[in-house]
């Protein structure tokens, strides 16, 4: 695949806390002119840089982040008003201990209030692979499908390890056809980025792939 194509599935990240807001309108910069599939950035910035990119750039941002364990509303919430700021799409955080507990009713409703939120926008659901065993993984799965949402997601970037190749193709085998994949954390060079892409994923989560193409052509 050509660095182009890649960059397409690509929601250029970057949710470092100690993020300026010259920080994100870099990123909104480089997500337009390198034609990644969205900018995502932390919920307080999503306003501004909704203004800042009007319809030329996606922005996409994350709720419950980085731990998922807020409680239901808050979460609901965050959601409301990251859709009333602008956000196109939302990466949305399970309540892991919930899962860990075998409480998937919790679980399934908490999504559908978030799907609701979301009032029609794109909805990423992050699992947080690194901290489930296989048969939790297989069951959200079948939640993320059942509650309607777009993607479920491998990771936040911010636990013990991000994505891997066989997350991934268990998430192929196990998720409803509606349902796509986005794999995130630990992608850090344009041949990985394309292996998952190969392996099924429709979106890539990754800060790190633009500065790459940036530094290339710096040297050119």
């Amino acid at each position: 695949m050509k660095t182009e194509e890649i960059l397409s599935y690509c929601d250029h990240t970057l949710l470092s806390p100690s993020a300026t807001w010259r920080d994100i309108k870099c990123v909104c910069d480089d997500a337009y002119e390198f034609h990644t599939a969205s900018a995502c950035i932390p919920p307080s910035f999503v306003h501004a840089a909704s203004d800042y990119v009007g319809d030329q750039v996606k922005i996409c941002t994350v709720i419950g982040f980085p731990n998922g364990y807020n409680e239901t509303a808050v979460k609901v919430f965050e959601t409301e008003r990251a859709v009333k700021d602008g956000a196109d799409e939302i990466d949305a955080v399970i309540n892991i201990g919930k899962v860990k507990e075998g409480n998937f009713a919790f679980v399934r409703n908490e999504l559908d209030l978030i799907r609701k939120a979301c009032e029609g926008k794109i909805m990423k659901v992050i699992v947080e692979t690194c901290l489930l065993s296989e048969e939790e993984k297989i069951a959200m799965c079948k939640i993320v499908t059942e509650a309607g949402a777009d993607y479920i997601k491998t990771s936040t970037g911010f636990s013990k390890a991000g994505a891997t190749e066989e997350d991934v193709i268990l998430f192929k085998k196990h998720v409803g056809a509606g349902v796509k994949i986005k794999a995130a954390g630990g992608i850090r060079s344009f041949e990985t980025a394309e292996k998952f892409i190969s392996l099924g994923c429709s979106r890539i989560g990754a800060s790190a792939l633009v500065p790459l193409v940036k530094e290339l052509k710096n040297q050119r």
